[in-house]
C-alpha cells in the first residue's frame, strides 16, 4: 500500500483563530480554505490535518486516517481489515473536506473512527450525506459505522 501520509481532521470552535494558530505553528499558509473548513497539507512534518467549525463538545478529533496514493490502495486497505474481521464501511467517489475520494472506515474499540482514501479531484462541497449517520454532526467525514455493540466480541465483527 502506497501510504502519502497520516491525517487528522480537528474540530475547532473558531476557524480563523485556529488558522491563524496552525499558520504560525507551522509556518505555511493553510492549502486550502472555505466558509469553516482549512487544510493544511504539509509537507514537514508529513501531514494532512484538516479543521471544521464546530461546537464545542468536548471532543475535538473528528477523525483519523491514512491518505494513500490509489483506489487499489484502499481496496488493499479494506481486504486486510475484512481478513483480519474487523468491520468496514466504505465510500466511492463520495464528496468530502471539498474533495472527490475513496475511502475505507474502521473504528477502534472506543469509537474513534481511522479511514485510509485517496483524493481523486476538488468538489465545490464541504461533503455528500454520508450514507450512514455520523456521531459528529459537524462533519461529513466520520460516520458511526464500524463498532459491534460488543466490542470485546469477536463474532460480532
Amino acid at each position: 500500500m502506497n501510504v502519502l501520509k497520516p491525517h487528522i481532521s480537528l474540530n475547532v470552535s473558531n476557524i480563523d483563530a485556529s488558522v491563524a494558530f496552525y499558520e504560525r505553528a507551522f509556518g505555511v499558509r493553510a492549502t486550502k480554505r472555505r466558509p469553516g473548513y482549512a487544510k493544511f497539507d504539509l509537507a514537514s512534518p508529513s501531514l494532512n490535518l484538516t479543521m471544521q467549525e464546530a461546537p464545542r463538545t468536548g471532543i475535538n478529533a473528528s477523525h483519523f486516517g491514512v491518505q494513500v496514493a490509489s483506489t487499489e490502495d484502499v481496496l488493499e486497505a479494506k481486504r486486510r481489515f475484512e481478513a483480519a474481521e474487523l468491520k468496514t464501511f466504505t465510500e466511492e467517489d463520495t464528496a468530502c473536506c471539498y474533495a472527490v475520494q475513496d475511502k475505507v472506515w474502521i473504528e477502534d474499540p472506543d469509537g474513534n473512527s481511522w479511514e485510509v482514501f485517496v483524493v481523486k479531484g476538488d468538489a465545490d462541497v464541504m461533503g455528500s450525506q454520508p450514507a450512514m449517520p455520523s456521531k459528529n454532526d459537524a462533519s461529513c467525514c466520520a460516520p458511526a459505522c464500524c463498532v459491534p455493540s460488543r466490542p470485546n466480541d469477536a463474532a460480532a465483527r
